[in-house]
């Protein structure tokens, strides 16, 4: 009699090819997406001169370097470059390229699922910590190093020893205006940035059920800044109807053979989980960063804490983030000035992140600049159809190109030092929109709230 199983057990047998006596697995790669800065792992290959075992598995997009203007005539020399090394890489061993000119061009983990590059079962990698969003529809995905993403070109397979699995259980239902984003923020604020340490974080419950596949990308993309491996959802009558008539998914009995397998990437009623952790939806509350860590986030109705209240262990990082963040103890995070604003990313760059932004900017003008980069170039066309556009140039905003944009800060999009910015991003560290910056994470919704007010803002308030 088999022993009850985790999603993380099906995924892993489904893909371990040989275990050493250490542990470690080395496991079969589905899908290898690569970027510009990847070059790396492709020099090495031609250092041993060595060709890919499996060029076909392998995509390369150009994301993080894509300026989001000017792209005719690039005028840094260094971005034209790594996205002419990347296009030469690409050429030289066969793999098909989403160049910065291609119409389905975008962030890696936009444009893979709206491809149907990611589908359920598979064992997704690429050179880039928020792989992890691939997870979303059941899939084994995380990022690897510059070394791993080499060997992966070389061979198709990794070595990885498989983490421990950990669930998070969100029950009943979020409130208004209350998201993935929220969720995603408010759980790791309460475990910190190493409460799902080296772990893969298989999120259930109602809430969860009921968010759209957006929704469940973002929730599984910010795994890692709660210290996961990677983090995953069990696939769905939702996560079909996404997958299904996408260029790169099956088709006629390939599609029902495909859904029949997907039917038992669940995790058994009996599986036993090495952490478990429950929340109340109904207990989170628009979230957002205060200080320089994704832990240190708050509801946007509290104060932020005095550094008494908080544990001896953090209070030296909490001092520092508020000496970075211009911010005092016991104040409150409502009213909180901002001088810019970003709706991008992969973490929040989709059509359903720009339709709830929209929804709040739409007859409404914005107190600050702010950028507004579609996480591909058919979530803009599609954005554009929908007249979206209209909404943030009528408020403001500058609508730009696909790509990275701001969240990275590689391509010309930049905070500047000392300037506050109001976020869709993933990572709030000293310096990850431009030196000196200073930013806060949250929904796009709540972005749009502090672009209407010029204050950090409660979007239940904005537009009640």
């Amino acid at each position: 009699m088999e022993m009850p199983s985790t999603l993380l057990d099906k995924l892993w047998a489904d893909h371990e090819i040989v275990r050493r006596d250490d542990g470690t697995s080395l496991m079969w790669v589905d899908r290898h997406l690569v970027h510009e800065g990847s070059h790396h792992a492709f020099a090495k290959l031609a250092a041993r001169g060595a060709s890919m075992a499996e060029p076909a598995l392998t995509f390369a997009v150009v994301d993080h370097y894509a300026p989001t203007r000017g792209r005719a005539k690039i005028a840094d020399h260094d971005i034209a470059r790594m996205i002419a090394t990347l296009e030469d890489n690409a050429a030289a061993h066969g793999v098909q390229i989403f160049g910065l000119h291609d119409p389905a061009q975008g962030i890696v983990h936009v444009l893979g699922p709206e491809q149907g590059l990611t589908l359920p079962g598979l064992m997704i990698n690429c050179g880039d910590s928020h792989t992890s969003t691939h997870g979303a529809f059941g899939a084994l995905a995380f990022g690897i190093g510059a070394t791993e993403v080499a060997h992966v070109l070389a061979t198709q397979t990794l070595w990885q020893r498989k983490p421990r699995a950990m669930r998070i259980t969100f029950e009943g239902v979020l409130g208004p205006h209350v998201t993935a984003k929220d969720m995603a923020l408010g759980w790791i604020a309460q475990l910190g940035t190493d409460g799902a340490r080296g772990m893969a974080v298989e999120y259930a419950g109602d809430a969860v059920r009921g968010l759209s596949m957006e929704g469940r990308m973002t929730l599984c993309n910010l795994s890692i800044e709660g210290g996961a491996r990677f983090g995953m959802v069990a696939p769905d009558a939702v996560t079909f109807d996404y997958v299904k008539g996408r260029p790169f998914a099956p088709t006629g009995a390939a599609w029902g053979a495909g859904l029949a397998a997907w039917r038992r990437l669940v995790s058994d009623r009996q599986a036993t989980f090495d952490r478990e952790v429950t929340i109340d939806a109904a207990s989170i509350a628009p979230t957002l960063t205060w200080g320089t860590s994704p832990e240190q986030a708050l509801p946007i109705d509290a104060t932020l804490p005095q550094l008494a209240d908080v544990p001896a262990d953090k209070r030296p990082a909490a001092q520092a983030a508020y000496d970075y963040m211009g911010l005092t103890p016991g104040a409150r995070l409502v009213g909180t000035p901002v001088d810019q604003v970003f709706l991008g990313s992969c973490t929040n760059g989709r059509i359903e992140d720009l339709r709830a932004a929209a929804s709040v900017l739409r007859g409404r003008k914005a107190l600050v600049p702010g950028l507004v980069s579609p996480g591909s170039a058919l979530v803009k066309a599609q954005a554009e159809a929908e007249g979206l556009d209209r909404v943030f140039a009528d408020a403001g905003l500058d609508w730009v190109s696909s790509g990275c944009s701001m969240c990275v800060g590689m391509n010309g999009d930049l905070v500047g030092a000392g300037k506050r910015c109001a976020s869709s991003t993933n990572r709030n560290f000293r310096g990850r929109q431009g030196q000196g910056a200073r930013t806060h994470l949250m929904s796009p919704a709540m972005v749009a709230a502090a672009a209407v007010t010029g204050v950090l803002s409660d979007v239940r308030e904005v537009v009640r």
